[in-house]
């Protein structure tokens, strides 16, 4: 020590030493420095030396390359320069050429230029005693531009040699020049110094990099020498071997560089283990990993052989030289049951990770029972059973009485035959049975050993034999327990070779199957909701449907398993043959849907009474939802946004497909409580016309009686709710015999996983498989080939064939604005009762005409007419152009008149007024027997006694 720190005396600043001793100290040949110097002095030099006749021979090819360039440029330059071709074609060449040469060989630097005969004839050249005379060699004439190098006496030249062509192409002659080569010596002659100055340069700096890595060599090394140094070396490899720690060394590649002995022994490794990769060593994959990976550890456990091992890792993260680890290894073999009881709650704790995830993915009772049950197989339990109370099954609250019933629901473990009980059998509950016991205190019951349980043999003898038999011995009964109400239980088994349940496997199982019995409990609740849902939504749609003539009717409704939704379809006949075909959708799921669908559907049948045109229909509709979104709004505290409109059609407008939308955040747009579409169509057939108005809602498709299919263009309004100010336009069909109608809802054309323009070419192979299908049978193929597995969204189905009545049973007449007119027109009514036998209705009818007439020649305007329908009843329809509309009101007894339409309302089955675009239609619907509706306390008779009898017109 004392020396080490005499020699930073030594070496530092104040030192006595000389700086030339300590130079020449720095740059012995015996020292690290000195050799290095030596070597790289000699490095220098060769390095000038190849430097000097590499630019030797660089400059030597660079006035070649520039020769030969400048001897190409001048003689093609001369070759083509303006006179030269007429100055050969002249009687006297060389005395045109010979001036002309010379000027350009001394303007551009050139040491000859010749111009030659094609026969090698020299018309010119410097020294005039050559002109005439041939060259040695004869020139190409191949008509290409040739370039050659040659020695001459002043060293080494290049020649090109150019052929000048005449104006037939023919080669008139030629022009050589030649450029002498500059001697290369001449260009390293002076570049000589340049690079000797920079050969010194490059050995100052040689020496003076010496002297620097020298000095911090003797710094880091703190001045030992080699000596020194090996005895050090020795200390520290007699401490490495001899710790109680096992140390490793390992590059970056993963290759073994150091072991001590400690190290062996703990991971027994073999005499040559050095230079080995890790993996090569029979650790465990574990361990090889880790210590191939570089990652940084700290007291890491790892199992080598039968020790655990507790490993640290770091970088060597050396200055210099490839970068490595390295690893130090400590036997903690003692730690081992601590670390198997610390695995077995690690693998709990992820188990109950695991049955958070995997338990109640679905709100069915039975499928989560099931998710329960392979949770904890075969992690926990060889085999696991689930039995739920059979209220839960059907969405009751459950009562876990003496008398209670258990279904099982699932079976994880064993095959389903081989059980005692099979899925969805129902199992006895005994008291004093482990179940029992369960069921009764709402508490986990352990059994160790089932074979000295006499009280679980008291559940079934011959099945727990059986239970015995296939090895099972430990058994943990958990209730299903969720708010305070137990809604079955759950049995965990273990056989003979897995070990028996202990007591603080309780705790556990009460745990997983807590998590298990929230779930079932959300389930029981969603499914009384939507049983509820349901049933009220089947309550509200047509349970039959009316009887008519113009169509042939088939429906479909399927609510979504999700939760029932607002889906609705109707069909109402309306005055004069006609039909309505409504088919609608209710934004949202659950009762609130279903309640506002059925509100939806009483305002349909109501508008229809009045019998408005489709849009005239959907418009009152839209303001009839605009005010349940309004009450609805303020009855939840929202507020409106002051006129019930808003823009909120981005979930339902243009598309047709219903969605809900609520403004989003930043509130663009109404928020949507209620929210539906509608599509409303009337069929008359009486001409197969059919007018249809949607709003929001998807159009319908047509197959024609041929058994095309097409989608036809219905102009789309705004959903319901969202229409505001925007008019409802129709579209108006001619659909021949047998077409069928296809009305549906968005559900059965698009779901989360097929997009609507899939759904309908689906919907569109579907419809065409079949021209003579019933709408019953086309419901059905309907249905097989579109229903998704899980329905989202409800589905509405309607499918209507179309009749046209027989126009033999149609009759019309035009009636002039003239009373003496009503007489004819009668009496051709009332011929035609008697051409289709309705003799017994002649009387009513006469009667009802008489009034009618009357009052639209009285009241009315052009144009009048007269209309009979024979189809199920008698229609009489009396139409002109005015939208005035009479009045039915009581006469009193001193009145002349007044008593017409009271007569008209006692005689005819139902009355009414159609508006049209043109004026209205007063219709009337007697029964084909001429009989007359129950009179109320003043009969149509009373009034005729008053009366005397019906005028005549």
């Amino acid at each position: 020590m004392r020396e080490f720190f005499r020699r930073e005396r030594d070496d530092s600043p104040g030192s006595s030493r000389s700086p030339g001793r300590h130079l020449r100290s720095l740059l012995a040949t015996h020292s690290v420095a000195g050799q290095v110097f030596v070597l790289q002095l000699a490095l220098t030099v060769l390095l000038v030396v190849a430097a000097v006749v590499a630019l030797f021979f660089q400059s030597e090819r660079a006035g070649t390359q520039e020769a030969r360039q400048r001897s190409e440029v001048g003689a093609e330059t001369f070759a083509h320069a303006p006179g030269t071709l007429a100055a050969m074609q002249s009687a006297d060449p060389t005395a045109r050429l010979q001036p002309a040469a010379e000027a350009a060989r001394k303007a551009s630097g050139a040491d000859l230029i010749v111009v030659l005969r094609p026969d090698g004839i020299r018309w010119t050249h410097p020294d005039p005693g050559l002109i005439g005379k041939p060259v040695t060699r004869r020139p190409p004439l191949d008509g290409k531009a040739h370039t050659a190098t040659f020695t001459t006496s002043v060293g080494p030249a290049v020649s090109t040699t150019v052929p000048v062509r005449a104006e037939n192409g023919s080669i008139a002659g030629l022009v050589s020049v030649a450029i002498r080569v500059h001697q290369a010596d001449e260009w390293t002659v002076r570049q000589l110094p340049l690079l000797l100055g920079s050969a010194a340069a490059a050995l100052l700096l040689v020496t003076g990099g010496a002297a620097w890595v020298s000095n911090r060599l003797r710094r880091q090394t703190h001045g030992l020498h080699p000596a020194e140094m090996r005895r050090m070396y020795d200390h520290h490899d007699a401490v490495l071997h001899a710790v109680r720690e096992g140390v490793l060394i390992i590059s970056s590649d993963g290759v073994l560089l150091l072991a001590n002995d400690e190290a062996r022994r703990l991971l027994e490794l073999p005499a040559e283990a050095e230079r080995r990769p890790v993996a090569d060593l029979g650790l465990t994959a574990r361990l090889s990993t880790l210590l191939t990976s570089g990652r940084p550890a700290t007291d890491e456990v790892h199992l080598a052989g039968d020790r655990l091992l507790a490993v640290n890792v770091r970088p060597t993260a050396p200055r210099s030289g490839p970068a490595g680890t390295v690893v130090t290894l400590r036997d903690t073999t003692e730690l081992r049951a601590l670390a198997g009881r610390a695995g077995v709650a690690q693998e709990r704790l992820k188990m109950i990770y695991d049955a958070g995830l995997r338990i109640g993915t679905t709100l069915d009772v039975g499928r989560t029972a099931e998710e329960l049950a392979a949770v904890a197989v075969p992690r926990f339990a060889d085999v696991v059973t689930v039995e739920l109370l059979e209220p839960v099954l059907h969405g009751d609250e459950p009562a876990a009485g003496a008398n209670a019933v258990l279904r099982r629901m699932a079976i994880r473990g064993l095959p389903e035959e081989s059980a005692t009980y099979r899925v969805g059998e129902a199992l006895a509950v005994v008291a004093g049975a482990p179940m029992g016991q369960v069921l009764a205190s709402g508490r986990p019951v352990l059994v160790r050993d089932l074979r000295t349980a006499d009280e679980w043999r008291r559940q079934d003898v011959a099945g727990t034999e059986r239970v015995l038999e296939r090895g099972i011995r430990s058994l943990i009964a958990v209730p299903l327990q969720a708010r305070g109400v137990i809604l079955g239980l759950a049995n965990f088994w273990r056989a003979e070779a897995s070990g028996r349940f202990e007591e603080e496997d309780m705790t556990f199982a009460e745990e997983l199957t807590a998590r298990a019995a929230v779930a079932i409990d959300n389930a029981r609740r969603y499914s009384r909701e939507h049983t509820t849902a349901v049933t009220l939504q089947r309550s509200l749609l047509p349970q039959t449907l009316p009887e008519q003539s113009a169509l042939e009717v088939a429906h479909r409704y399927l609510p979504a398993h999700a939760g029932v939704g607002g889906d609705w379809f109707d069909v109402i006949p309306l005055p004069g043959c006609r039909v309505a075909l409504v088919v609608g959708d209710i934004v949202g799921h659950g009762l609130h849907a279903a309640a506002t669908m059925g509100r939806l559907r009483t305002a349909v049948h109501n508008f229809s009474a009045l019998d408005l045109p489709p849009d005239e229909l959907l418009g009152h509709l839209d303001e009839l939802v605009s005010h349940i979104d309004t009450d609805e709004a303020r009855a939840a505290g929202l507020g409106t946004d002051g006129d019930g409109g808003g823009s909120g059609d981005e979930g339902l407008w243009p598309g047709g497909v219903p969605g809900h939308t609520d403004g989003g955040p930043a509130g663009a747009g109404r928020t949507g409580i209620t929210g539906a579409t509608c599509l409303y169509a009337i069929y008359d057939p009486v001409g197969g016309r059919t007018t249809l108005a949607r709003a929001g809602h998807p159009g319908p498709a047509v197959i024609g009686p041929d058994g095309a299919v097409s989608f036809p263009e219905v102009p789309v309004s705004p959903p319901l709710g969202l229409g505001g100010s925007l008019p409802v336009e129709t579209a108006e069909l001619n659909l021949s015999e047998g077409s069928r109608l296809v009305l549906y809802t968005d559900g059965l054309v698009e779901n989360r996983d097929r997009a609507i323009d899939t759904g309908l070419e689906l919907l569109r192979t579907a419809l065409a498989a079949g021209a003579d299908r019933t709408p019953e049978q086309t419901c059905t193929a309907v249905l097989e080939a579109m229903l998704p597995d899980h329905p989202s969204d409800d589905i509405a189905l309607l499918v209507a064939r179309t009749r046209l009545l027989d126009p033999a049973r149609v009759a019309d007449w035009e009636v002039a604005s003239d009373p003496a007119a009503v007489a004819p027109v009668r009496a051709a009514c009332l011929d035609m009762l008697e051409s289709w036998g309705l003799t017994a209705a002649q009387f009513t009818t006469e009667l009802i005409l008489s009034e009618l007439l009357t009052n639209a020649i009285r009241y009315g305007a052009q144009p009048i007419r007269v209309r009979l329908l024979y189809d199920r009843s008698l229609i009489c329809e009396v139409s002109d152009g005015t939208s005035a509309s009479p009045h039915l009101r009581r006469a009193a007894t001193t009145d002349e008149g007044g008593r017409g339409l009271f007569l008209v309302a006692q005689f005819a089955q139902r009355w009414g007024t159609r508006y049209t675009p043109g004026g209205k239609v007063i219709w009337t619907e007697q029964s084909l027997d001429g009989s007359r509706p129950d009179t109320g306390p003043e009969s149509a008779d009373d009034v005729l006694d008053q009366w005397g009898d019906v005028p005549e017109l």
